[in-house]
């Protein structure tokens, strides 16, 4: 294969391609997820997120998501 004369998109087709082969679907797809920019900034978040509150309001949150069958914490 002469890549040199091939165009960027028949080369990302023809590296799917290797990658789909090699790795299969999933592998592909985990290799692809590794190069993802994201977006935000998840540090600043989860501070904004937990800072405020106390192991108390945490335990109470939990709680309330789950519904009453969980038992009380001692």
């Amino acid at each position: 294969m002469n890549t040199s004369m091939m165009t960027q998109e028949q080369i990302r087709l023809a590296g799917v391609e290797v990658l789909t082969r090699e790795l299969g679907v999933v592998g592909m797809i985990r290799f692809f997820q590794q190069f993802e920019i994201g977006q935000g900034n998840y540090t600043l978040d989860r501070h904004r997120w937990l800072d405020a509150a106390d192991v108390d309001t945490l335990v109470e949150r939990i709680r309330s998501q789950r519904g009453s069958e969980t038992p009380e914490i001692e």
